[in-house]
């Protein structure tokens, strides 16, 4: 029998008085010798039941350990929901840190994205006023071009209606 289950035995049978009735004012949960598995309880059990005296002792001591069980239970749940709890919220709040971070990089790339947008919009219009100057500069030009040669087929005309070769006009020289 190891010290921690005599220990614990030693607290549970303190709790039973001699007459069999169960003491309230200790309290089992104040002592840190608590069985830590299944095995330790059975054998906290077992001897529980060894050392009663009658039935009503037994059903006393019996009460008193499952009592003491259920609060074993119940305050290893809680440490564990606390821990479990913890360990979420450190992982949820390294989630969202990491969310943040990808939340701040996506900002950015939809400003550049915009950024990018009106420089290819503000190109597009000057490109449309360009091929709109280029299709003006071609009018402009076939206009040039016909007034040219019309020009041009005057000239002709009228050295051709000049009828003394190598005499120029007075005005001109």
């Amino acid at each position: 029998m190891n010290s921690k289950n005599f220990d614990m035995h030693a607290n549970l049978t303190d709790i039973v008085t001699t007459d069999g009735d169960v003491a309230s004012s200790v309290d089992p949960l104040a002592s840190n010798n608590l069985p830590v598995d299944g095995a330790e309880w059975v054998e906290l059990f077992v001897r529980e039941m060894m050392s009663a005296s009658n039935m009503d002792d037994a059903r006393a001591r019996a009460s008193r350990v499952l009592e003491v069980l259920e609060k074993s239970i119940c305050a290893r749940v809680g440490v564990e929901a606390v821990q479990s709890s913890h360990k979420e919220n450190m992982m949820l709040k390294e989630q969202v840190e990491v969310l943040v971070r990808e939340n701040t990089i996506l900002k950015r790339a939809v400003a550049i994205q915009y950024e990018r947008q009106k420089e290819y919009d503000n190109r597009s219009q000057e490109l449309q006023h360009l091929k709109q100057l280029v299709s003006q500069y071609q009018e402009q030009l076939r206009t040039l071009e016909v007034n040219n040669y019309a020009l041009s087929m005057h000239l002709r005309q009228a050295q051709q209606s000049n009828s003394l070769p190598g005499r120029f006009h007075p005005d001109v020289f």
